[in-house]
Protein backbone atom coordinates (compact mmCIF):
# COMPACT_ATOMS: atom_id res chain seq x y z
CA UNK A 1 0.00 0.00 0.00
CA UNK A 2 1.72 3.46 -1.12
CA UNK A 3 1.93 6.50 1.35
CA UNK A 4 -0.63 8.40 -1.19
CA UNK A 5 -3.64 5.41 -0.81
CA UNK A 6 -3.20 4.37 2.96
CA UNK A 7 -5.04 7.47 4.19
CA UNK A 8 -7.44 6.76 1.89
CA UNK A 9 -8.27 3.32 2.36
CA UNK A 10 -8.74 4.37 6.43
CA UNK A 11 -11.52 6.88 5.45
CA UNK A 12 -13.47 3.51 3.56
CA UNK A 13 -13.00 5.13 0.15
CA UNK A 14 -11.06 3.59 -2.45
CA UNK A 15 -9.11 6.07 -5.10
CA UNK A 16 -10.12 5.55 -8.81
CA UNK A 17 -7.69 4.26 -10.75
CA UNK A 18 -7.31 5.64 -14.62
CA UNK A 19 -6.08 3.43 -16.63
CA UNK A 20 -3.26 3.84 -19.77
CA UNK A 21 -6.79 4.24 -22.40
CA UNK A 22 -8.25 6.45 -19.77
CA UNK A 23 -4.78 8.76 -19.78
CA UNK A 24 -4.95 8.45 -23.56
CA UNK A 25 -8.16 9.20 -23.67
CA UNK A 26 -7.81 12.32 -21.39
CA UNK A 27 -4.62 13.48 -23.56
CA UNK A 28 -6.56 13.34 -26.59
CA UNK A 29 -9.19 15.65 -24.49
CA UNK A 30 -6.51 18.28 -24.05
CA UNK A 31 -5.60 17.88 -27.89
CA UNK A 32 -9.14 18.57 -29.05
CA UNK A 33 -9.92 21.59 -26.57
CA UNK A 34 -10.35 24.25 -29.05
CA UNK A 35 -11.12 27.82 -28.46
CA UNK A 36 -14.63 27.75 -31.10
CA UNK A 37 -15.78 30.67 -33.13
CA UNK A 38 -17.87 28.91 -35.56
CA UNK A 39 -20.95 27.51 -34.41
CA UNK A 40 -24.03 25.70 -35.75
CA UNK A 41 -27.48 27.49 -34.32
CA UNK A 42 -28.93 24.44 -32.62
CA UNK A 43 -30.12 24.80 -29.54
CA UNK A 44 -28.63 23.29 -26.42
CA UNK A 45 -30.80 21.91 -23.15
CA UNK A 46 -30.80 24.12 -19.91
CA UNK A 47 -29.87 21.04 -18.04
CA UNK A 48 -26.65 20.66 -20.30
CA UNK A 49 -25.58 23.68 -19.23
CA UNK A 50 -26.12 23.73 -15.71
CA UNK A 51 -25.09 20.29 -16.05
CA UNK A 52 -21.53 21.96 -17.13
CA UNK A 53 -21.87 24.16 -14.46
CA UNK A 54 -21.87 21.89 -11.95
CA UNK A 55 -18.75 20.14 -13.07
CA UNK A 56 -16.85 23.87 -13.45
CA UNK A 57 -17.39 23.93 -9.63
CA UNK A 58 -16.02 21.00 -8.92
CA UNK A 59 -12.46 23.13 -9.35
CA UNK A 60 -10.26 24.14 -6.92
CA UNK A 61 -10.79 27.37 -5.04
CA UNK A 62 -8.30 29.40 -2.48
CA UNK A 63 -9.50 28.63 0.61
CA UNK A 64 -12.45 26.76 -0.75
CA UNK A 65 -14.12 30.27 -1.11
CA UNK A 66 -16.23 29.10 -4.26
CA UNK A 67 -16.21 32.64 -6.00
CA UNK A 68 -17.18 31.66 -9.08
CA UNK A 69 -20.70 33.51 -10.36
CA UNK A 70 -21.83 32.43 -13.83
CA UNK A 71 -24.54 34.01 -15.43
CA UNK A 72 -27.42 32.58 -18.45
CA UNK A 73 -27.70 35.63 -20.95
CA UNK A 74 -31.04 34.46 -22.26
CA UNK A 75 -32.07 37.94 -22.68
CA UNK A 76 -31.94 39.01 -26.02
CA UNK A 77 -31.50 42.79 -25.91
CA UNK A 78 -29.22 42.03 -23.17
CA UNK A 79 -27.13 39.46 -26.11
CA UNK A 80 -27.49 42.44 -28.67
CA UNK A 81 -26.03 44.72 -26.27
CA UNK A 82 -22.66 42.26 -25.60
CA UNK A 83 -22.56 41.84 -29.57
CA UNK A 84 -22.72 45.53 -30.20
CA UNK A 85 -20.07 46.13 -27.22
CA UNK A 86 -17.59 43.55 -28.71
CA UNK A 87 -17.92 45.07 -32.15
CA UNK A 88 -16.90 48.52 -30.51
CA UNK A 89 -14.41 46.78 -28.88
CA UNK A 90 -12.93 45.03 -31.40
CA UNK A 91 -12.50 48.23 -33.79
CA UNK A 92 -10.70 49.72 -31.03
CA UNK A 93 -8.15 46.76 -30.90
CA UNK A 94 -7.52 46.51 -34.66
CA UNK A 95 -6.71 50.32 -34.18
CA UNK A 96 -3.59 48.82 -31.91
CA UNK A 97 -2.31 47.04 -35.51
CA UNK A 98 -1.05 48.17 -38.54
CA UNK A 99 0.30 47.14 -41.82
CA UNK A 100 -0.45 43.06 -43.00
CA UNK A 101 -1.08 42.42 -38.92
CA UNK A 102 -3.81 44.79 -39.13
CA UNK A 103 -4.93 43.28 -42.16
CA UNK A 104 -4.74 39.53 -40.61
CA UNK A 105 -6.23 40.90 -37.54
CA UNK A 106 -9.71 42.40 -39.27
CA UNK A 107 -9.81 38.83 -41.20
CA UNK A 108 -10.46 36.87 -37.86
CA UNK A 109 -13.19 35.30 -36.84
CA UNK A 110 -12.91 36.31 -32.92
CA UNK A 111 -16.26 35.43 -31.55
CA UNK A 112 -19.48 33.08 -32.60
CA UNK A 113 -21.64 35.75 -30.59
CA UNK A 114 -24.61 35.82 -33.29
CA UNK A 115 -24.62 32.01 -33.59
CA UNK A 116 -23.84 30.24 -30.34
CA UNK A 117 -27.03 29.09 -28.87
CA UNK A 118 -25.58 29.61 -25.19
CA UNK A 119 -24.19 32.66 -23.32
CA UNK A 120 -22.75 32.68 -20.22
CA UNK A 121 -21.06 35.13 -18.22
CA UNK A 122 -18.70 34.12 -15.82
CA UNK A 123 -17.86 36.80 -12.72
CA UNK A 124 -15.08 36.46 -9.31
CA UNK A 125 -17.36 37.56 -6.37
CA UNK A 126 -14.24 39.55 -4.97
CA UNK A 127 -15.82 40.36 -1.47
CA UNK A 128 -17.03 36.40 -1.09
CA UNK A 129 -16.51 36.00 2.96
CA UNK A 130 -16.78 32.63 2.18
CA UNK A 131 -12.84 30.11 2.93
CA UNK A 132 -12.41 33.29 5.49
CA UNK A 133 -9.58 34.59 3.54
CA UNK A 134 -7.13 31.78 3.51
CA UNK A 135 -4.88 31.87 1.48
CA UNK A 136 -5.71 35.13 -0.25
CA UNK A 137 -4.47 37.83 2.15
CA UNK A 138 -0.96 37.47 0.28
CA UNK A 139 -2.44 36.80 -2.74
CA UNK A 140 -5.72 38.11 -3.63
CA UNK A 141 -5.50 37.43 -7.17
CA UNK A 142 -5.95 33.65 -6.22
CA UNK A 143 -9.46 34.30 -6.52
CA UNK A 144 -9.69 35.30 -9.55
CA UNK A 145 -7.04 32.05 -10.50
CA UNK A 146 -9.58 30.09 -9.06
CA UNK A 147 -12.43 30.98 -11.29
CA UNK A 148 -10.03 30.48 -14.09
CA UNK A 149 -9.66 26.79 -13.42
CA UNK A 150 -13.49 26.30 -12.86
CA UNK A 151 -13.94 27.86 -16.55
CA UNK A 152 -11.01 25.13 -17.72
CA UNK A 153 -12.94 22.56 -16.45
CA UNK A 154 -16.27 23.72 -18.02
CA UNK A 155 -14.34 23.84 -21.38
CA UNK A 156 -12.97 20.55 -20.74
CA UNK A 157 -16.53 19.17 -20.01
CA UNK A 158 -18.11 20.51 -22.74
CA UNK A 159 -15.35 19.12 -25.25
CA UNK A 160 -16.20 15.86 -23.72
CA UNK A 161 -19.53 16.36 -24.61
CA UNK A 162 -19.04 16.90 -28.25
CA UNK A 163 -19.64 20.76 -27.46
CA UNK A 164 -17.19 23.69 -28.39
CA UNK A 165 -16.62 26.70 -26.33
CA UNK A 166 -15.49 30.56 -27.27
CA UNK A 167 -13.89 32.63 -24.76
CA UNK A 168 -14.32 35.98 -25.57
CA UNK A 169 -11.93 38.96 -23.70
CA UNK A 170 -12.58 41.96 -26.28
CA UNK A 171 -15.25 43.15 -24.54
CA UNK A 172 -15.68 46.05 -21.94
CA UNK A 173 -15.37 44.54 -18.19
CA UNK A 174 -17.49 47.48 -16.33
CA UNK A 175 -19.88 47.66 -19.33
CA UNK A 176 -20.48 44.12 -18.80
CA UNK A 177 -21.26 44.41 -15.07
CA UNK A 178 -23.65 47.05 -16.40
CA UNK A 179 -25.43 45.20 -19.04
CA UNK A 180 -25.98 42.24 -17.26
CA UNK A 181 -26.83 44.20 -14.10
CA UNK A 182 -24.99 41.78 -11.59
CA UNK A 183 -23.16 43.74 -8.70
CA UNK A 184 -20.35 46.03 -8.79
CA UNK A 185 -18.06 44.05 -6.75
CA UNK A 186 -18.30 40.48 -9.16
CA UNK A 187 -15.25 41.03 -11.14
CA UNK A 188 -15.66 40.22 -15.18
CA UNK A 189 -13.56 37.28 -16.13
CA UNK A 190 -14.81 35.86 -18.96
CA UNK A 191 -17.82 35.89 -21.56
CA UNK A 192 -18.38 32.43 -23.08
CA UNK A 193 -20.07 30.77 -26.00
CA UNK A 194 -21.14 27.67 -26.17
CA UNK A 195 -22.31 25.44 -28.79
CA UNK A 196 -21.70 22.60 -31.29
CA UNK A 197 -18.86 23.30 -33.84
CA UNK A 198 -19.23 24.12 -37.20
CA UNK A 199 -16.38 22.88 -38.17
CA UNK A 200 -13.05 20.75 -35.98
CA UNK A 201 -10.06 21.22 -36.05
CA UNK A 202 -6.75 20.23 -33.67
CA UNK A 203 -4.60 22.51 -34.33
CA UNK A 204 -5.82 26.41 -32.79
CA UNK A 205 -7.39 28.59 -35.09
CA UNK A 206 -5.28 31.45 -34.59
CA UNK A 207 -2.60 29.60 -35.48
CA UNK A 208 -3.67 27.62 -38.48
CA UNK A 209 -4.21 31.32 -39.59
CA UNK A 210 -1.01 32.50 -39.22
CA UNK A 211 -1.48 35.30 -36.32
CA UNK A 212 0.60 32.90 -33.80
CA UNK A 213 2.38 29.67 -33.83
CA UNK A 214 2.79 27.24 -30.62
CA UNK A 215 5.93 27.85 -27.98
CA UNK A 216 7.93 24.91 -27.97
CA UNK A 217 8.40 23.25 -24.69
CA UNK A 218 11.70 24.67 -24.14
CA UNK A 219 10.05 28.71 -23.62
CA UNK A 220 7.65 27.70 -21.34
CA UNK A 221 9.84 24.80 -18.59
CA UNK A 222 12.33 26.79 -16.95
CA UNK A 223 14.39 24.62 -14.67
CA UNK A 224 16.72 26.53 -11.47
Amino acid sequence: MTGLSAPVAERGVSAPFFDPAFQAMLTELFRWRRDVRRFRRDEIDASVVEELVALATLAPSVGHSQPWRFVSVEDQKRRDAVIEMFGRCNADALANYAGEQAALYARLKLAGLSEAPVHLAVFCDKTTTDGHGLGRITMPETLAYSVVGAIQNLTLAARARGLGVGWISILDPCAIVSALDVPTEWQFLAYLCIGWPEEEHLDPELERHGWQNRLPQSAVLHRR
